[in-house]
């Protein structure tokens, strides 16, 4: 038997509990022991059941925890590219191999994703099973809580592309969480002039400046109007916006030039209202993204191992599986930045 982080119910919290340890992987599986995990902002809204997630009823109870790294343990018949003791990044979403879209080859467009720590057990647990297809292989010697960052970042890739971030483009970005984080750096290192703002968030907000973005606001301090005479930027070609909060769609709107770019990657729990007539007026265009595909994360794996010492600033707190929701709580108050659970 092993511990593990499970939501058993639709309601608050989570619990830990006694579960059997998984066992001989099934062909094309591999059994991997966690070495971190990070805490997510949808773990969290998992943990308080604040909106947004009752599709995982139907896995209950589950083992949650999707931003996972580790050690590949045991192998599973028909696994070639994968040795024992390796240590990969797992991707977590798995498609469902038969559906119209993965028969034509289109794994990206599956439309029955199953996600490891959502609809099937996940990484807040010593060992977890997975698809070996879903392991990136990562170099020995890799800190493996940077590593854990792979998921977060590729949804960061996955906004910025969606942007089409580019040299000179003054963007802002509405959040300072790892997501955040992650696309205030890549667009960054793409050459953009990048603003970063929060609420109340001054811990995550030292994080970004950690990254080397300096133009950072904390808007509890500091209103739109102020960030913008400060930056001398009066209107932004690409906003981005990583909360989840309705309210920021309207006010990103407000702060983008006519013909910009608004893309939306915060989970909202809640309906989103906008002026629609305003926006066409502007011509704004509004784009969401989500998950990454399959090639971005292998872009993502590469920036991880290329820039390992840049990102670790963004990992500002590693716990014990034991003090898991002690360290939710902590994610919940918004203290620190990551918050890694070591099972």
């Amino acid at each position: 038997m092993m511990q593990a982080l499970q939501k058993t119910t639709a309601a608050f919290g989570l619990e830990l509990r006694e579960v059997p340890v998984p066992h001989a992987p099934a062909n094309g599986e591999v059994i991997v022991e966690v070495a971190a995990a990070g805490i997510c902002g949808s773990d969290v809204h998992i943990y308080d059941w604040s909106g947004g997630y009752d599709f995982l009823k139907s896995a209950f109870p589950v083992t949650i925890g999707h931003e996972f790294s580790g050690r590949v343990l045991e192998v599973g018949h028909g696994v070639d590219m994968l040795r024992m003791g390796q240590p990969v990044v797992v991707i977590p979403s798995v498609e469902c191999g038969v559906c119209e879209a993965c028969r034509a080859g289109r794994m990206d467009a599956c439309r029955d994703r199953r996600g490891i720590g959502m609809l099937r057990d996940g990484g807040f647990a010593r060992t977890v099973r997975v698809p070996a297809a879903n392991c990136l292989t990562l170099p020995e010697g890799i800190d493996l809580g940077v590593a854990a960052l792979g998921e977060p970042l590729s949804i960061a890739m996955s906004a910025v592309k969606t942007a089409e971030v580019a040299a000179g483009d003054r963007v802002l970005v509405m959040g300072p969480g790892t997501i955040g984080q992650g696309i205030a750096l890549l667009s960054s290192v793409r050459g953009a002039n990048v603003v970063v703002v929060g609420y109340d968030d001054e811990d995550r907000l030292k994080t970004v400046r950690a990254l080397g973005i300096e133009q950072t606001f904390d808007l509890r301090m500091h209103d739109l109007a102020e960030v913008k005479a400060l930056t001398d930027i009066n209107e932004f070609d690409i906003v981005i916006e990583a909360t989840g909060v309705p309210a920021t769609v309207q006010t990103g709107l407000d702060c983008l030039r006519p013909s910009g770019v608004f893309v939306i990657c915060g989970i909202h729990g809640n309906p989103v209202s906008f002026d629609a007539a305003k926006l066409v007026r502007n011509r704004h265009q509004i784009r969401g993204t989500y998950r990454a595909t399959r090639a971005t994360w292998s872009e993502v794996r590469d920036f991880v191992v290329g820039h390992e010492a840049r990102l670790a600033p963004m990992v500002t707190h590693r716990l014990p599986l034991a003090n898991a929701i002690e360290g939710f709580e902590m994610a919940r108050r918004k203290i620190g930045s990551k918050i890694l659970l070591m099972p």
